[in-house]
């Protein structure tokens, strides 16, 4: 058990650290958010068709409408912010953005009705994470050696998915959504392709799409999306909820940025400077916090949820 749990929790280090690599080569040659609604068009089927056989009963219409809303706020908001993004932004830096989603569940969960305050050391972490923020995108570093400026619309967008993840990921918590973790996940991914797709249409990706264009490593980078993102990575990441202690599994939301930084840097040619690195450190270190506030205190296991990304 204990190898299958290591080997699982590897798969999702890796794998997750590694989709928003895939991700940068994916839309070098095809649009953003026409990607994400085939990737998740595909992978939804698989999972909804798949539970379906294995004799998971029909979702009824409130568990769909719940789970509409969920898909559209974490895979349209979220993963289709981060998918437009990285046009412009750096995958690695794109991660330590994501990263930063435990914060704005601590701030959303604290502001809103029936709240609660998470206490000093959450709040500690939230702070310094934000001071990694200021820090990786502050104006001053400009014209610095090594450092290069930041697209102030990809910054903005990445901030927006981080937000729309949260409210996705905090509703999730009492919606009433099926029993199976995978059937319901397929619903998500169905209705998120959706909001993709029209979206998609709507900012004319469709009537700029050609195919002769298309190079080969963003077919491969969707079909990695497809194949190890959105199966390998989440079936190994449902089955850890299940067989690994939570603190163990939640190590991966500050690991799978190293993997981003690290494999951007080797196969992207993206730079590494020494801002970049105080800002990973930083941000890296106060989901740390955050999440050994969380285990550490009872009163907060239901407070402050783990983010389920889809990157």
């Amino acid at each position: 058990m204990k190898l299958k749990v290591w080997l699982a929790l590897l798969s999702v280090y890796i794998v997750w650290g590694s989709t928003y690599l895939a991700i940068r080569f994916a839309v070098e040659s095809i649009p953003p958010l026409f990607s994400a609604g085939l990737r998740f068009l595909i992978s939804g089927l698989i999972l909804y068709i798949w539970r379906r056989l294995k004799g998971d009963p029909v979702p009824g219409k409130e568990q769909w409408r719940a789970a509409a809303i969920i898909g559209l706020f974490l895979l349209l908001g979220g993963n289709g912010g981060l998918v437009w993004a990285e046009q412009y932004i750096p995958s690695g830096i794109s991660s330590l953005f994501i990263a930063t989603t435990p914060l704005w569940m601590v701030l959303i969960d604290s502001l809103r009705p029936g709240g609660r305050n998470p206490g000093w050391l959450t709040w500690f972490g939230v702070l310094f994470g934000l001071a990694g923020i200021i820090l990786l995108i502050s104006p001053w570093q400009q014209g610095l050696s090594g450092t290069e400026h930041l697209n102030p619309l990809g910054v903005g967008v990445l901030l927006f998915a981080a937000f729309s993840w949260t409210i996705g990921s905090l509703y999730s918590r009492q919606a009433p959504l099926p029993p199976s973790t995978l059937l319901y996940t397929g619903m998500e991914m169905l209705a998120g392709c959706i909001g993709l797709l029209a979206l998609s249409a709507i900012t004319g990706e469709w009537a700029r799409l050609d195919l002769s264009t298309i190079q080969p490593r963003s077919l491969w980078g969707l079909a990695y999306l497809v194949c190890f993102g959105s199966l390998v990575g989440f079936v190994s990441y449902a089955w850890l909820l299940r067989n690994a202690p939570t603190p163990l599994v939640a190590t991966y939301a500050y690991v799978n940025p190293l993997i981003a930084i690290i494999l951007g840097v080797l196969f992207a040619g993206e730079k590494l400077n020494v801002w970049m690195i105080g800002s990973a450190i930083i941000i890296i270190s106060s989901v740390v916090i955050i999440n050994y506030a969380r285990y550490s205190n009872r009163q907060l296991a239901e407070s402050i949820p783990l983010p389920t990304s889809e990157d």
